[in-house]
């Protein structure tokens, strides 16, 4: 059997020589013994094992990394894709005389929100016709295709925005929730004494011909778990009023996007 030849990847190993040169100089500043290490890689082995890498990445890293790439540039700041994203959500057609109702169940439980943006380029231009993605939790404070017994996409979909870059969708208020906390992510937080909540809030992607795609969260003042966030995902401008409005809640937001 002829042996596969992998090309070399200098991108890789130029990050991975950063990698050895900075974990070289932590493990020095932290002063590892041979048993704190031999922890860390069981740890970590556990980590993978129970498909938890992902989770922790999403809670403890991600957020880290998109403060360093976009704090300094226009535009809406992005917040975490999170773990519980789904392909294939269907589009939410618009009747007429009515606005976008977000994908559930007939009689969804949970208090009505009517949820309105703008999408806008960095020049100020409206961004017609942008793809808009959103998904959320529901009143268990559980998401479709995961922990919930909801069918697959509910509370998820897509739509665009009309010629002015404005929308509008019915959905419900969403729940703040725990993320998992009953393996090694739990157990990390259990040694740094942090609680596992999240904030309510809304998904959202943007992407339109010729810019970034946006990937980002809507937050809601008087959240009690705001200033705590486990995944250290609010940004101050991602976070809008609820309001009470014709028997249910309102709330709005604009939305910026960068040119490629």
């Amino acid at each position: 059997m002829q042996k596969q030849v992998t090309k070399k990847n200098e991108r890789v190993e130029e990050v991975f020589n950063l990698f050895i040169k900075h974990i070289q100089n932590f493990l020095t500043e932290a002063k590892l013994n041979h048993e704190e290490y031999t922890n860390f890689v069981d740890w970590a082995d556990r980590l993978g094992r129970t498909g938890e890498l992902p989770l922790y990445a999403d809670v403890f890293l991600e957020t880290h990394v998109l403060r360093a790439m976009y704090t300094d540039k226009p535009g809406t700041q992005p917040s975490l894709l999170g773990p519980y994203f789904v392909e294939g959500s269907p589009l939410v057609e618009k009747e007429p005389g009515k606005p976008l109702v977000l994908t559930q169940r007939p009689n969804e439980p949970g208090e009505p929100l009517l949820f309105k943006g703008n999408v806008s380029s960095t020049d100020g231009m409206p961004l017609a016709n942008t793809r808009v993605e959103m998904w959320q939790n529901d009143d268990s404070g559980k998401y479709s295709s995961f922990d919930s017994d909801a069918p697959k996409y509910n509370l998820r979909g897509y739509f665009y925005t009309d010629e002015n870059g404005d929308f509008e969708v019915q959905s419900i208020v969403p729940l703040p929730y725990s993320i998992p906390a009953d393996g090694p992510t739990g157990e990390f937080l259990g040694f740094m004494d942090q609680h596992p909540m999240r904030p309510a809030h809304l998904h959202l992607m943007f992407e339109a011909e010729g810019h970034e795609t946006l990937i980002t969260q809507v937050f809601f003042e008087g959240d009690e778990w705001l200033e705590t966030d486990v995944a250290d995902g609010v940004r101050t401008e991602l976070v809008t009023k609820l309001e009470d409005k014709n028997g249910r809640k309102e709330a709005s937001l604009n939305f910026v996007m960068r040119r490629e």
